[in-house]
């Protein structure tokens, strides 16, 4: 159970850093808007073309990436919405019990199965062909537009991550139910630290 914690502790400290660095992708996200908004009233007040479809795309892609990688760190926060009228009376053992119930049966084969389902859609994005050979990678069809392989692969790492936090819980979760009380404690405070706390009704 110790190299298990210590397993979860490892992928804990990622989805942190991971997390943190999705912050600052709010950052550039509004960066490049402001700059596309700019650029495109000025360009027709002055008559110039200042912009084009690439920093647009840009744009959403950011946004796309503060989810993606937002993903086990809402996880581990526990920073997600939440209806638990039920949850909220119930023992730390119970809650324990239901969490990772949820998480062995429902979450990890829903990660699975997003990254078995996208696949191969992602390795065709990158050119792969039907009969294995490889071709061009897929791109925007606007004008100056960004590929779209990246993008579309973010999808098995955002599942891979989010996989890899809900081993994570399952594996805290387990500690519980085996009496480490220890582990219990640490999982409010969590969410105790966050700016912006999971609201639950």
């Amino acid at each position: 159970m110790r190299s298990l914690l210590k397993l979860s502790q490892v992928i804990d400290t990622v989805s942190n850093t991971i997390g943190r660095l999705s912050s600052w992708m709010v950052v550039l996200t509004i960066s490049v808007g402001f700059y596309n908004v700019t650029a495109r009233y000025l360009g027709r007040l002055i008559g110039l073309k200042l912009s084009s479809n690439a920093p647009l795309e840009l744009q959403w892609y950011l946004f796309s990436f503060m989810f993606f990688f937002g993903f086990p760190y809402i996880l581990k926060q526990a920073a997600n919405v939440r209806v638990d009228f039920l949850y909220t009376n119930w023992s730390e053992k119970r809650r324990a019990l239901v969490d990772f119930l949820g998480t062995v049966f429902f979450l990890i084969p829903f990660c699975v199965l997003g990254i078995w389902v996208s696949f191969n859609p992602v390795l065709q994005s990158w050119g792969l062909l039907p009969d294995g050979t490889w071709g061009s990678w897929e791109v925007s069809s606007d004008a100056d537009g960004l590929p779209r392989s990246p993008i579309k692969t973010m999808l098995i790492v955002a599942f891979i991550g989010l996989l890899a936090q809900a081993i994570s819980q399952a594996i805290k979760y387990l500690a519980i139910l085996k009496g480490y009380t220890q582990v219990a404690q640490t999982l409010p405070e969590d969410t105790d630290r966050l700016p912006l706390q999971g609201k639950r009704i």
